[in-house]
C-alpha cells in the first residue's frame, strides 16, 4: 500500500496539529470578541448551490470543482469555497428578513486546481459571514477583525487592498469602458482572457498570466464610471477604517474571484509568501441561490490556514509544542505495573495526563519512553516502594527528586 496521500492533499501529524489548533483557536476566541458563532455545513452541498451562488461563468466553477453524482441521480459537489453553503444554510432563517447573522467556520474545501506552496486540493479555511443586513460600517467592522485576528495569531506586517464592485445596475459603463480598452489588446492575451472579453469581462481583471498582466495594469479605473450612490458607500467604509487607524491601498484592479461580490472587495497580501501572496480576502456580496426570488446579502471573508501557517513560519513564529505528559509512571514488577494502571486512572479522571508502558519494560526502556514523550516528571514504583507506601517523585527538567506517599501522588502532581 501506498503511504503518501493523494496529489494535492496531506497529513496532519499531532506535532504539526497543535500549530493548526492554536491558529483555529485564535479565530474563536477573536470572532467571538465581536459577536460571531460558528456554524458547521456539509462538505458537499447540491451543485447548483455553488453554479447559482458563485456564478456559472466563473473559474472555480468551470474548472475547479469535484463534482459527482450519488446513487440517487443526484448531482452532488465537494465545497469549492465556505460561503455558498452557509448562505443556503441562512437562507431558511429570518436573514431574510434584515435580521443579522454573525456566524464563522473552520474546515476544509476543495478545488482540482494545480497544487502550489500553500495552496492545495483540498485545503482549509476559517472563513466569516454577516447576513442579513447591508452597511458599509459591517464591511469595516469585518476588515478590522480579520486584521485583529492575523495580528494576534503573528501574521502581522501584512498589506490590506481594497476596491469596490459597485452595484449590478451601475456596471454598464464600467464593463463598456472595459471592453473597449480591451478589444484591441485581446489577440496578444492569454485564451482564456480571450473568452471573457464578452462572456466575464470582470475576470480579465483577475487574470494572472504574465502575457496579460501589462495590458491589466493600464486598463481603466472601473470604479470611477460607478453611480454616485456606489461611490460614496465606498468613501464611507474608507473613512471608518481611517478613523480606525487601519492602513489600506486602493487598488482599482482587484475584483476578487467570484461573481457574487458587490460594493466592497478586499485582499490582504504578505511578502513572506513570495509571488502568490494572498492570506484572505473577501467582500460583501448578492448570492442567488437555487429556489430564491431574491439574493441572500451578506458580508464576510476566507483566509486560508496553510497560507497562514506559512507566514508564521516566514515571520519566524515559533511552532506550538506538544506537551508531554505530566507525568510518567515507571513499573519494576507486574505488581507495580498493576497498581499504576490504577494510578493511570485515578489521576486522568482527576484530569492529569498520564503515561505508561502497556506491558512489562525494563527501567531504561521505560525513561527513554518518558524523555521522548517530554513527561514533566517520571514516577518510579517497585516492589520495595509498594511494601513501604512510597516512591521516587522525579522532576525532568532538572533531575532532582522527592519521595512522596504513593496515595498523595495527585496532591503533588497538582502542585
Amino acid at each position: 500500500m501506498n503511504s503518501q496521500p493523494p496529489p494535492g492533499t496531506g497529513d496532519i501529524f499531532p506535532v504539526e496539529a497543535a500549530t493548526w489548533r492554536a491558529v483555529e483557536e485564535a479565530a474563536r476566541r477573536i470572532f467571538n470578541l465581536y459577536g460571531y458563532g460558528e456554524i458547521r455545513t456539509p462538505i458537499f452541498e447540491y451543485t447548483e448551490v455553488f453554479q447559482r451562488g458563485l456564478g456559472n461563468e466563473t473559474e472555480v466553477v468551470q474548472k475547479e470543482m469535484y463534482t459527482f453524482e450519488d446513487r440517487g441521480g443526484r448531482s452532488l459537489t465537494l465545497r469549492p469555497e465556505g460561503t455558498a453553503g452557509v448562505m443556503r444554510a441562512l437562507s431558511g432563517t429570518d436573514a431574510m428578513n434584515g435580521v443579522e447573522h454573525r456566524v464563522y467556520y473552520i474546515g476544509p474545501m476543495f478545488r482540482g486546481e494545480r497544487p502550489s506552496a500553500g495552496r492545495r486540493r483540498q485545503f482549509h479555511q476559517i472563513g466569516v459571514e454577516n447576513v442579513g443586513r447591508v452597511a458599509p460600517a459591517l464591511d469595516a467592522e469585518n476588515i478590522a477583525m480579520l486584521c485583529h485576528f492575523l495580528n494576534e495569531i503573528g501574521a502581522g506586517g501584512f498589506k490590506l487592498l481594497l476596491n469596490t464592485r459597485g452595484i449590478p445596475e451601475d456596471r454598464k459603463p464600467a464593463e463598456d469602458a472595459l471592453r473597449e480598452y480591451f478589444a484591441p489588446r485581446i489577440d496578444s492575451m492569454c485564451e482564456d482572457c480571450r473568452a471573457r472579453l464578452e462572456r466575464n469581462v470582470w475576470r480579465i481583471l483577475d487574470c494572472k498570466a504574465p502575457e496579460c498582466q501589462a495590458h491589466i495594469a493600464s486598463a481603466p479605473d472601473a470604479a470611477s464610471l460607478f453611480g454616485a450612490s456606489s461611490r460614496e458607500y465606498f468613501d464611507q467604509v474608507c473613512q471608518i477604517l481611517t478613523d480606525w487607524n487601519i492602513d489600506f491601498t486602493v487598488e482599482p484592479r482587484l475584483v476578487r474571484g467570484l461573481d457574487y461580490y458587490v460594493h466592497t472587495v478586499f485582499e490582504l497580501t504578505h511578502t513572506g509568501l513570495g509571488g502568490q501572496n494572498a492570506i484572505a480576502g473577501g467582500g460583501r456580496y448578492e448570492l442567488n441561490l437555487p429556489g430564491m426570488n431574491r439574493p441572500v446579502c451578506g458580508v464576510g471573508f476566507a483566509a486560508g490556514v496553510e497560507r497562514l501557517l506559512m507566514v508564521r513560519e516566514a515571520m519566524k513564529v515559533p511552532p506550538v509544542e506538544v506537551a508531554g505528559p505530566a507525568v510518567y509512571l515507571i513499573s519494576l514488577g507486574c505488581a507495580a505495573l498493576e497498581k499504576n494502571r490504577q494510578i493511570a486512572n485515578e489521576l486522568r479522571q482527576a484530569g492529569i495526563p498520564v503515561m505508561l508502558e502497556a506491558e512489562e519494560k525494563s527501567m531504561k526502556s521505560q525513561m527513554r519512553s518518558a524523555d521522548r514523550l517530554k513527561a514533566q516528571n517520571v514516577f518510579i514504583l517497585g516492589e520495595s516502594e509498594l511494601a513501604s507506601g512510597q516512591a521516587v517523585l522525579k522532576k525532568m527538567a532538572d533531575g532532582s527528586q522527592q519521595t512522596v506517599e504513593i496515595s498523595s501522588l495527585k496532591d503533588w502532581i497538582e502542585k
